[in-house]
């Protein structure tokens, strides 16, 4: 059995750290209502603007839409991919490396942009190639941040480095349901039917000025729109995850405290019951 101050020290250290896992889970708390206000105000013009283009490429002409559409067999795909800076986050950070790892396109064809060091680091150690690194945006994302971002894929998908754009991150649902997902950016999934025909009629949608020249506008902001949506959701993820990870750790160190409460209890029980023992046994010595 371990003596009275070991169980003494092992207590402080746990006390201790209760009250840090404690004070983080109070702050996660305060960041998750701020990011969660964020994500539940944006998420309906984010999941608006991805149906709008679907629409806009169904109304449109085969060879206009053709290019923003088509999956491309083969190639290098740009995968950005959204963590955190810091750990302590339960599986937040390890389930978004799984995602990217686990997913049929090979290794060798992914070029990936990672926000996020711990991203950053889980890939790069499985042999990833990290194309660029945005890993201070997602302390406090920015509508500009994202269109950096979509300026960077977007230029290598133009210029035809990589025929496909997806995006990694966390939707948040709950304070303790976050869902990793990955998300095609482009091509888009083609929203025609069976036959050819368009979901939304049969109608072709004019453009002003030229077909061309309007994507060339709309296609960017779609996917700055898409970036900024999915860092906002992934904050909101983070600080929730977070949140419920020091308070499991909290309740956790409070349990052990208990258990090493009794454990000290029954060890000063033993130490005083041995002494009165020993005092006894010299008082009959003494008698005899």
């Amino acid at each position: 059995m371990a003596s009275m101050r070991d169980i003494k020290r092992r207590k402080s250290s746990i006390q201790s750290t209760g009250q840090i896992t404690k004070a983080m889970k109070l702050v996660s708390t305060v960041k998750l209502q701020k990011a969660k206000g964020k994500a539940e105000e944006s998420k309906p013009y984010f999941t608006h603007l991805y149906e709008t283009i679907a629409a806009i490429f169904a109304k449109s002409d085969p060879e206009v839409k053709a290019r923003y559409i088509r999956k491309h067999e083969g190639g290098k795909k740009a995968f950005i991919v959204i963590s955190s800076n810091r750990g302590l986050a339960g599986g937040y950070n390890a389930n978004i490396v799984k995602m990217v790892t686990r997913c049929d396109i090979p290794r060798e064809d992914m070029l990936i942009y990672s926000i996020g060091r711990k991203g950053r680091e889980g890939l790069e150690r499985r042999g990833y190639t990290i194309r660029k690194d945005y890993s201070e945006v997602i302390n406090s994302p920015l509508y500009s941040d994202a269109s950096d971002i979509s300026r960077d894929v977007m230029d290598a998908f133009e210029s035809g480095e990589v025929n496909e754009i997806f995006i990694v991150f966390t939707i948040f649902r709950n304070s303790v349901s976050q869902v990793p997902t990955m998300l095609r950016l482009l091509p888009t999934e083609d929203p025609s039917g069976p036959d050819g025909g368009s979901s939304g009629g049969d109608a072709l949608m004019n453009f002003e000025p030229e077909p061309d020249e309007t994507l060339r506008e709309i296609i960017p902001k779609y996917v700055s729109g898409e970036i900024y949506g999915a860092l906002i959701e992934s904050l909101a993820s983070e600080n929730g995850a977070r949140m419920q990870a020091m308070d499991n750790a909290t309740n956790n160190a409070e349990e052990m405290i208990e258990n090493l409460t009794v454990q000290f209890n029954r060890a000063r029980q033993g130490s005083i019951t041995q002494e009165i023992t020993e005092i006894i046994s010299g008082a009959n010595a003494l008698n005899e």
